[in-house]
């Protein structure tokens, strides 16, 4: 264990090194960097080369990846390279809102349109005029929508909800999604002709587990952040944390660091300098008390693997927070969306999902 630690340390090092010297040679390369967006990683440099590319142009981008990824942060940096950076940048969360909500909130109504439309209402596409939209959750909208969204991309026109009066707009459109759009097409779910319009610029944000070489500079990034808006003294972590940081698998990516760094910067004594092991959230706190004693059988996948870890810190921290959602979601800290997608994918939408059957009682006694 002592030669494995020095191993991590001596590269968790060399990584500090190579975080600290990336700003300089972000700084001289331009008067814009990717702002919030924290990597020297191979994966990271290589979505940050594309948005370079890219960002000028008129060409509608996807971005793909997990939650929690950061496709928000990529989104506000093509926006801010471009030549609409004057121009707003309007941001919408599709799954947030019902089919009816999100017409209106992306296209705007008239007055009298339907039930409860006191007033007119000027939509999100023609608040985003000459700048960019951001259409989060794509996956998620209805095929009457995706009928809508597909025109205006085509023709840039739309009428409001309730309205005869034709629209023209011009907006770049930027979307993200964590679904699988190609099973969603094959399944009839997703138009195949709004797919292929979306794919102009495809941009794949890579999971926190596969650029790992990253931690370093993020962790610096957001303790430097907490600490400063909750006037504490922390500078860093220990290097048994950093440790943990390494092995854990983040399956909510860069989001669950941030919330787990938040969590232990208020969580650690006020004249603490680092993060220690014991003030960490209790996903982390839980890889951390395993060591090296998870077993994986042979032939398993990966993926596998990472969800038999996955299920059982969701069932760990719903029953220590005896099933409230919210309290389980701060301690794993992730957001309550990313717990109610845990939730959704291993099945644990109510305490029989795992709550063992009890025996049959048996006769009573005479």
């Amino acid at each position: 264990m002592d030669q494995m630690r020095a191993v991590v340390r001596k590269a968790v090092e060399g990584r500090r090194a190579r975080a600290e010297e990336a700003p300089t040679r972000q700084d001289t390369a331009g008067a814009y960097t990717l702002e919030g967006v924290v990597g020297v990683s191979a994966p990271m440099q290589a979505v940050c080369r594309v948005v370079h590319r890219v960002a000028d142009s008129r060409a509608t981008v996807l971005l793909r990846g997990e939650s929690g990824t950061g496709k928000e942060l990529i989104a506000r940096a093509l926006h801010h390279l471009s030549s609409r950076a004057r121009r707003p940048f309007i941001p919408v969360a599709a799954a947030a809102l019902s089919e009816e909500l999100l017409e209106s909130e992306l296209f705007g109504h008239e007055k009298g349109s339907f039930t409860g439309a006191a007033n007119q209402r000027v939509g999100r596409f023609e608040l985003a005029d000459g700048g960019t939209l951001f259409l989060d959750e794509i996956g998620d909208i209805s095929p009457s929508l995706q009928v809508k969204l597909l025109r205006v991309l085509q023709e840039r026109e739309f009428e409001r909800v309730g309205g005869m009066k034709t629209i023209k707009v011009d907006v770049r459109l930027v979307a993200a999604t964590n679904r699988d759009l190609e099973a969603a097409v094959a399944a009839g779910r997703f138009r195949h002709d709004l797919y292929y319009r979306l794919q102009v610029i495809q941009i794949t944000m890579p999971p926190l587990r596969q650029r790992k070489e990253d931690l370093p500079a993020l962790v610096n990034h957001f303790i430097t952040r907490f600490a400063r808006e909750n006037d504490r003294k922390v500078t860093g972590v220990s290097d048994e944390v950093m440790e943990i940081f390494l092995r854990h698998s983040w399956p909510g990516n860069v989001r669950e660091l941030e919330n787990c760094l938040e969590y232990a910067t208020v969580m650690a004594e006020p004249d603490a300098t680092l993060i220690t092991p014991d003030v960490l959230p209790l996903s982390v706190r839980t890889l951390a008390a395993r060591g090296d004693t998870i077993h994986v059988p042979a032939g398993t996948t990966f993926e596998e693997a990472m969800a038999v870890v996955e299920r059982e810190l969701l069932l760990e921290a719903l029953k220590k927070s005896d099933w409230d959602p919210r309290a389980a979601a701060r301690a794993l800290a992730m957001s309550d969306r990313s717990l109610e997608h845990y939730v959704e994918k291993h099945g644990l939408q109510s305490r029989d999902d795992w709550m063992p059957e009890l025996p049959a009682a048996g006769p009573k006694a005479r």
